[in-house]
């Protein structure tokens, strides 16, 4: 029936296509739904046509994004027509408005199946459609023998029999009991003969769910699915319509080769030589052509059939083939087609025949190290991994590291961490392998976990030979301007071990050792301090005789620590000092390491552990629990609300990682006093990486949510108040969007714009339209402020019935002045607000305010600019006392840091003219590397008082859409909110000074933009 039979639908698709902004497409739509509910209520009255109309309309509604809450009843009713248009829209319109759960299906369920059972087989096919598109436990136990038997039927025509494949499929899916494998078997072995290719594809789509969780019921199936193979590679039968650019059937071949993968073996050697058969002359037939829509289909095809040669470990000549064939494609300008090979070289390396033949194509798998796309890196860098021996081992970790220093941060962590397996696992030398690790630190401390350093210490201790080494590689890396503080660590262990046996070299005496380690002694945080006063230790014990000069210097260090605040570092100093006081004792108490006991390293169980879980992994395991997966996937009903605007960012229950952290002493490296040889670092708890200079960080790198002091109440500010609990990313201070007004007197200017503006200053105007016009001037003084708001009446009529009211979030306490009734005309009145700050947070407050002109009532909800950044006071800080401070806030929570991406490009200048926008102190040349930037600033509120914030900024000139932050407080709560304030503002808000908030949702225009989704022109598909 075409769309223009219906002319109160066409017009209805027109008038809203012709709407100028999101206002008047709801009111009109919200007209519309008036309208259909009150006919809907006389349903008596409807003529069947009518009722057909107003169904299509709702349906045209909801695909618009509104939410229509009834009419299900009439729609459902439908289904139930003696004619074919009315029983259409019945079908469609329950398919899209209710899921498999909803009561109403109950009602239709006898009407279905006598649709499926009857002789009509447009019926059968609409009823197939809907009970497959919503499956449900329900529709499964009650229609399940009905579809089987018009799926074996031989008197239903082909596209019944099709949908009834595909229908019994999904019914399968909600409720595998429906289909008796005992029964079953013998009839899915029958089907497969079936000449038709739609029916044979809608068939196999069904075995393959079949035989993924029970292959041993069909193995009578699997010569059928070799001899369809066969048909298809000789393209016999094979009509035209099921060709696609010139390949038979690639759906067809691609699930009887999945299906293939789910039996072990292959016992029949006819079968198989067959089988193979058919897969070398696929690999002989497959190469890469202009056409793209040809090479997607030719790959699905050979790809699945590189899955089978593995399944079915073929011989050699057939795997080396498989190579060479991926070799060429990972050597070709396509993306899509590198990453396919990559990815497929790399499953192809849990044979172990092929191996050596991998290794040829080193030279380009390292060249797609270097590639453009992330993912395809990421295939390179598994691939090497995998591909990695002692014959080759030098040349990939080298290019790793070289790679190393240019890799995303997203990147960084893991490649250090396979860098550090792959040189313990096959270094050809111990020096080599020190040698590796020592780079790892110094080009990614940050990303180097306690564990690889742990070992480091393990190979020195245990190895004579290697100890002269160890120590001349440690102190020459000292000697650099900027060093990680995880080298630090690992240097002054080996140099208060074996510093005594470079004596004879320059710059190495006894004084000189300690000069280097001390002059890092104010950069690092307290685990390292403590490993450092064992080395001083150490150092005083191998200077026989003591130097009186380098005695005084360390003792009055332990003096220093003995009154230090930590515990671990107390008890060191005072032990110390005592220790060195007793001469030949301290030579008997810090005597030299024992050899640790010999065990696995837990890196190398990690890898094991990994490459174990890949090798019995295989691509049938895979396939069935995603296929698990998606038969227990909750059909989740629209949530959208009512006025068709879909929030930007939801607001999302997020877990805080856990706040404990448990550091055992000796674990750490620090108990280098233990004279009974137990140091365990060998199999140290798993720790995250420690950061450089600014980045001591205990935690992980990225925290996910807000610390569990977060009231759940606050995210519940406007609950009844018309307002929408959801945080809107595009709009980064206000935490709490109000919702999209309804008047019909439009505002005058941007409010947001207007909003974001005063975020920035502390006087301008807030709202203005024909009537009234809202201004703000504030003071700010520590966590108290003062807001004045001025109402102007712009008219020669009063303004009556106004009214305002505050709807404060639960960290903020608000006190409204109270507001005459009654504004005079062309007059203005002032309104004190007086806010006090009690806690930190990111949430808004909103001013309900209305009033009345003439018969126009006007109701408006307006964020207030009480937000974070105005209880932010910069302050400069001296290295000093930044240092000082950072290092006491050691970790999360108080100290959280994140790899924040889509960031906005700026540069530093730039960036810090942003901050200092936002009332935060930046400090150039704090941070020795230039692409970094430190601020400070000062935050004010009744919970915390005074509380300094400090904020490290880390930049990749690289990529300056990426960056890594770290942001330290005193107080848990002050430190996520703001981390996630400067986010906000470093990824979504335009440069004040320059581009203006985004409109609010109400102007925007709602003609659909280029290759968008029209529902109106999707209706008038259907109609």
């Amino acid at each position: 029936m075409a769309l223009s039979g219906m002319r109160g639908l066409s017009v209805f698709i027109s008038d809203v296509r012709n709407c100028q902004n999101k206002e008047q497409e709801r009111l009109r739509v919200d007209k519309e739904l008036g309208n259909i509910r009150t006919r809907f209520k006389n349903e008596k009255g409807l003529s069947p046509y009518e009722k057909k109309k107003y169904v299509w309309k709702m349906l045209y509604i909801y695909m618009l994004g509104y939410d229509v809450d009834f009419g299900h009843m009439e729609a459902v009713s439908l289904i139930s027509a003696p004619k074919y248009p009315e029983k259409q829209v019945g079908y469609i319109v329950t398919s899209c408005l209710l899921n498999e759960n909803h009561d109403f299906l109950r009602l239709v369920i006898n009407t279905v199946r006598n649709d499926i059972i009857g002789r009509n087989e447009t019926f059968q096919c609409l009823a197939l459609t809907m009970v497959g598109n919503i499956g449900g436990r329900e529709f499964a136990e009650s229609l399940a023998p009905d579809v089987q038997k018009l799926l074996i039927s031989s008197s239903c025509r082909p596209l019944v029999r099709k949908k009834a494949a595909l229908c019994l499929l999904r019914l399968y899916r909600k409720n595998p009991d429906v289909v008796n494998v005992d029964g079953w078997s013998d009839r899915m072995s029958q089907l497969l003969d079936e000449r038709d290719l739609g029916v044979l594809t809608s068939v196999m789509s069904l075995l393959v769910a079949l035989v993924s969780t029970n292959h041993d019921a069909y193995w009578s199936c699997l010569p059928k699915c070799v001899r369809i193979l066969e048909r298809l590679a000789r393209n016999q039968d094979v009509p035209q319509d099921y060709t696609y650019y010139g390949i038979p059937s690639p759906w067809l071949q691609v699930k009887t080769m999945r299906a293939l993968q789910y039996f072990p073996t292959i016992e029949d050697p006819n079968t198989r030589r067959s089988l193979f058969e058919v897969l070398q002359r696929i690999l002989m037939g497959t190469d890469v052509v202009k056409n793209v829509n040809k090479n997607n289909a030719s790959h699905a095809v050979l790809f699945e059939a590189l899955a089978l040669v593995m399944h079915l470990d073929a011989e050699k000549e057939m795997m080396s083939q498989c190579v060479a064939l991926l070799g060429k494609f990972i050597a070709v300008r396509e993306p899509n087609i590198r990453y396919l090979g990559l990815e497929n070289m790399t499953r192809m390396l849990m044979v172990t025949d092929v191996q050596d033949i991998i290794k040829r194509h080193q030279a380009q798998i390292i060249t797609s190290l270097k590639d453009p796309d992330i993912s395809i890196r990421r295939r390179a860098l598994d691939l090497l991994y995998g591909m990695c021996d002692v014959t080759n081992a030098k040349d990939i970790v080298e290019e790793l590291l070289q790679y190393l220093s240019t890799a995303d941060f997203a990147m960084r962590e893991e490649l250090a961490l396979k860098a550090a397996i792959l040189a313990e696992k096959f270094a050809p030398d111990l020096s080599w392998y020190v040698d590796v690790i020592l780079q790892l630190i110094d080009k990614a401390g940050d990303f180097v976990s306690d564990d690889i350093w742990y070992r480091v210490v393990q190979f020195v201790t245990n190895n004579e030979d290697l100890q002269p080494y160890a120590a001349a590689k440690a102190r020459d890396y000292l000697d650099k301007p900027a060093v990680h503080e995880t080298m630090v660590k690992v240097s002054a262990y080996i140099l208060g071990e074996y510093s005594h046996l470079l004596a004879r070299r320059p710059g190495c005496s006894p004084k000189e050792i300690f000069s280097i380690i001390h002059e890092k002694l104010p950069t690092v945080s307290t685990s390292t301090v403590a490993i450092l006063l064992s080395t001083y230790a150490k150092i005083l014990m191998h200077t026989q005789p003591p130097d009186p000069e380098l005695q005084d210097q360390i003792w009055a260090i332990f003096n220093k620590y003995e009154s230090c605040i930590d515990a671990e570092i107390q008890q060191r100093a005072v032990e110390y000092f005592s220790l060195s006081r007793k001469g030949a004792a301290l030579m008997d108490i810090l005597a030299e390491m024992p050899k640790f006991p010999e065990r696995q390293s837990s890196l190398l169980k990690k890898a094991e552990d990994t490459e174990l879980d890949t090798a019995e992994q295989s691509a049938i395991k895979l396939r069935a629990q995603q296929q698990q997966q998606a038969s227990n996937a909750l059909v989740v009903t629209d949530q959208r609300p009512a006025n068709g605007s879909l929030p930007v960012g939801q607001l999302s229950l997020v877990k805080m990682p856990s706040m404990s952290i448990n550091v055992d002493a000796d674990v750490a490296g620090q108990g280098l006093t233990n004279t009974n040889g137990t140091l365990s670092i060998a199999d140290p708890q798993p720790a995250t990486p420690s950061a450089d200079l600014l980045g001591d960080l205990l935690g992980p790198l990225a925290i996910e949510g807000p610390p569990s002091a977060v009231a759940p109440s606050e995210q519940n500010l406007m609950s009844g108040s018309g307002l929408e609990g959801v945080s809107n990313a595009m709009d980064a201070l206000a935490l709490a969007p109000v919702e999209e007004q309804s008047n019909s007197v439009q505002p005058i200017g941007n409010i947001a714009e207007r909003f974001h503006a005063l975020c920035l200053k502390d006087s301008g105007v807030l709202y203005e339209d024909p009537y009234i016009q809202i201004g703000i001037k504030a003071e700010w003084r520590a966590h108290h402020g003062r807001l004045v708001l001025f109402l102007g009446n712009k008219n020669t009529s009063p303004l009556v019935s106004a009214q305002a009211l505050i709807l404060p979030p639960s960290h903020l306490k608000m006190e409204l002045s109270l507001v005459p009734e009654t504004i005079p005309p062309r007059a203005q009145v002032q309104c004190p607000l007086e806010v006090v700050n009690l806690r930190p947070s990111r949430d808004v407050a909103v001013l309900d305010f209305s009033y009345k002109f003439g018969t126009t009532m006007v109701n408006v909800k307006l964020r207030l600019p009480a937000v974070l950044n105005k209880f932010l006071q910069p302050i400069s800080v001296t290295a000093e006392e930044f240092f000082s401070q950072w290092r006491s806030l050691s970790g999360p929570p108080l100290k959280l840091q994140e790899v924040v991406r889509g960031v906005r490009p700026l540069f530093l200048p730039e960036m810090a003219n942003l901050f200092k926008s936002f009332q935060l102190m930046v400090a150039p040349g704090l941070d020795p590397n230039p692409n970094n930037l430190v601020a400070s600033t000062m935050f004010y509120s009744e919970s915390t008082r005074a509380m300094l914030c400090l904020i490290r900024i880390e930049t990749d000139p690289s990529d300056r859409t990426q960056l890594r932050m770290t942001v330290a407080s005193g107080d848990p709560v002050l430190t996520f909110e703001l981390k996630e304030f400067i986010k906000e503002l470093l990824v979504s808000i335009p440069k004040p000074s320059i581009a203006p908030a985004p409109a609010p949702p109400q102007v925007q225009p709602v003609s659909p933009a280029a290759g968008s989704l029209d529902p109106g022109a999707m209706l008038a598909g259907l109609l």
